[in-house]
């Protein structure tokens, strides 16, 4: 009997803290949903004195706040409180790495490249080699993210690595002596550039980090000392990043206070303009930006704000659709909350954001191509996998980059570079006004099924 009113008290102090915390804009709902909260409890219950198994209060409310959570959207999400730690941690950005690529080879996690200029690089790490232990724990039964974990740590702090290394005579791996770092912030490369035949610039973003601007500038100003008359900006592949990058990034190519994207939501002080200033750097150079579906977030804000602003041919396939802006709340016993509060959209108001659950919605959201080119995804992956295979090594020159995979999307867009952005750019204009005759037609004749339909079952009443 005890147990009972515990677990009812627990499941009653998960509502009040679930309608009065997390959602206090939910009062006016609480007498329509007073039922579906008893019958929240009165399961909680049955199931904390019935199931097979025995069961714990804390992790069954845990579960369903989760649960609540989880049903809004898939970027919503309740932070276990070592989540939330690890969430504040990456935010702030102070922590510190090695500059080892790694993967998983043969059971062992293996240096895959030593990224230049880095602790691993300086000290002589060589592609190939093992890791055996961190600190002087084993590391040969951890996954792979565990043991990176416990090689990054804050900036100049110091960590003690074991190794071992191929002898490429006997074919044995040998025990080298103990590498001891120090921690530093390790700044991957984001931005792989060249130039292509037509006096075409070629930028491959990999991400907005907070150095990818800094670097698109290094590559602008070497492509133009090059001779570059117009760029192709290939944000294939590029999950996002920084909303800072996106702005600046776009800021290179727009000026006058031209609108990059704006954010709102059912606050008003979610709603949010972001412009660009009152100079670009490169305000007239022809640009084609290459999307597919793996480009998104800020890559999406980037291309649409070029393509609302007829600044640039959008080449390659619809974008993936995820532009939403997460709010993080810190909760109860160090766990959080990240819920989406608000939208991105582009200068013309496109919503960003697909919704993948609702089919109905499946032509919204997303960056449309105005050149669409398909490529089977195998095929796109072994292009990029091209940037993905350089190996540095210490003690030789950096490696030169070579390109074997054919890329329809990158030739489509040089051929529109070839031919002048601008005619693409004049079509948009009919391009767009036939899509939303179509639009229209669509639900004109979804409208008169509708009528056609009422009209029907009217009749058929009035017959009974």
């Amino acid at each position: 009997m005890k147990n009972t009113k515990s677990t009812k008290i627990a499941a009653w102090v998960a509502v009040v803290f679930f309608v009065g915390t997390l959602f206090p804009y939910a009062y006016s709902a609480v007498d329509g949903g007073l039922k579906q909260l008893r019958t929240f409890v009165n399961v909680l219950e049955y199931v904390k004195e019935n199931y097979v198994e025995p069961t714990d209060s804390d992790t069954l409310i845990t579960g369903a706040i989760r649960g609540v959570v989880g049903e809004l959207d898939d970027f919503s999400q309740y932070l276990e409180p070592s989540d939330y730690k690890a969430l504040k941690n990456d935010t702030r950005g102070d922590f510190g790495g090695l500059g080892i690529r790694l993967s998983k080879v043969d059971g062992f996690i293996t240096v895959m490249s030593p990224m230049p200029n880095t602790p691993a690089f300086k000290a002589g790490v060589m592609p190939g080699d093992r890791i055996l232990f961190v600190d002087d724990r084993d590391v040969s039964k951890m996954d792979l993210d565990e043991a990176v974990e416990l090689m990054r740590g804050p900036v100049g702090t110091k960590v003690k690595v074991t190794m071992s290394r191929k002898n490429e005579k006997t074919g044995e791996y040998e025990t080298l002596p103990d590498f001891h770092f120090k921690r530093q912030k390790i700044v991957p490369e984001v931005v792989y550039y060249r130039m292509l035949d037509g006096n075409i610039g070629y930028i491959y973003l990999v991400d907005f980090s907070g150095h990818s601007t800094e670097e698109m500038e290094k590559a602008l100003k070497a492509l133009s000392k090059q001779g570059m008359k117009s760029l192709v900006l290939d944000l294939r592949f590029n999950p996002g990043g920084l909303l800072t990058g996106a702005v600046e990034v776009a800021e290179l190519f727009m000026g006058d206070k031209q609108m990059i994207v704006y954010t709102q939501g059912r606050k008003l002080e979610f709603y949010q303009e972001f412009k660009t200033g009152s100079k670009a750097d490169y305000p007239d150079l022809p640009m084609a930006v290459l999307i597919n579906q793996g480009s998104a977030s800020a890559s999406e804000i980037v291309s649409g704000a070029l393509q609302d602003n007829d600044r640039a041919v959008i080449v390659g396939q619809r974008s993936f659709g995820k532009a939403s802006v997460q709010q993080v709340l810190p909760l109860n016993d160090g766990a959080g909350l990240r819920l989406t509060v608000a939208k991105y959209y582009t200068p013309k108001g496109r919503l960003i954001q697909r919704d993948y659950r609702d089919k109905s919605k499946a032509d919204e959201g997303g960056i449309f191509p105005d050149v669409e080119v398909k490529m089977d995804p195998e095929d796109e992956v072994k292009i990029f996998m091209q940037y993905n295979n350089l190996v540095y090594t210490p003690g030789k020159e950096s490696p030169k980059m070579e390109f074997k995979e054919k890329d329809p999307v990158l030739d489509k867009a040089v051929e529109v570079l070839k031919e002048g952005p601008e005619k693409i750019i004049a079509q948009k204009a009919d391009m767009e006004k036939a899509r939303q005759e179509e639009a229209e037609q669509q639900a004109g004749a979804a409208a008169q099924d509708k009528q056609k339909s009422d009209t029907n079952q009217k009749e058929e009443k009035e017959n009974k």
